[in-house]
């Protein structure tokens, strides 16, 4: 297997976890994706361990390179936080076999890396729960229906702008805005501007 992670002293503790285990080898570590795939080229892996959050190159982009170059090589994703968007993309573009947590005790880890060399897949609970929590956002966003204008002047009112500043902003008239805040307010069920704001937070509009 192989571990990228920007910071060392994560690798150190990771390979520390896995030293000696029977089944688990570990062929390559890098600080950067870059590296990696490099490291990869000589000698692909079954399992690719990697950070999501790393400068340079993303774990998101790393996964999608070693998805296209390495099919046969399986992908646990590490990160601090299980963000819906995030693993719904790498489980989309880069066909994760797993994501999980960095407070992940060594028992499930080696559990995960394990079932994932096997062919397995291997999601934190928490992740899954942040993912089924993103599908019902998701739902709920296609079920208000709020057009592209509709979401801009959401954005502009969490800027406290007035409707003639809006206005003035999208070159449109004022009355038009007061039309699009009704349809906003009736659409999200919102009866403040906090209210409407929470709103637009937990469906990642702003």
């Amino acid at each position: 297997m192989a571990i990228t992670d920007d910071h060392q002293i994560v690798i150190d503790g990771i390979t520390a976890l896995l030293q000696g285990h029977p089944h688990i080898r570990i062929a390559h570590i890098a600080t950067s994706g870059k590296t990696m795939l490099e490291l990869l080229k000589n000698a692909p892996v079954d399992v690719l361990l990697t950070d999501i959050m790393m400068p340079e190159m993303t774990g998101q982009e790393l996964a999608k390179a070693v998805k296209q170059a390495f099919p046969e090589t399986r992908i646990l994703a590490l990160s601090m936080s299980g963000q819906g968007d995030i693993v719904n993309e790498m489980i989309n573009e880069a066909d994760i076999a797993g994501y999980v947590l960095k407070n992940i005790s060594k028992q499930d880890l080696i559990a995960a890396i394990e079932k994932v060399a096997s062919g397995g897949i291997y999601f934190s609970e928490e992740v899954l729960n942040e993912l089924a929590r993103f599908d019902q956002v998701a739902k709920e966003n296609e079920t208000a229906q709020l057009t592209a204008r509709e979401i801009e002047i959401i954005r502009l009112i969490e800027k406290e702008l007035s409707n003639k500043a809006i206005a003035e902003k999208l070159f449109i008239s004022e009355r038009t805005v007061e039309t699009h805040r009704k349809n906003i307010f009736r659409k999200t069920n919102a009866s403040s501007v906090l209210g409407l704001i929470k709103y637009a937070y937990q469906h990642k509009l702003i």
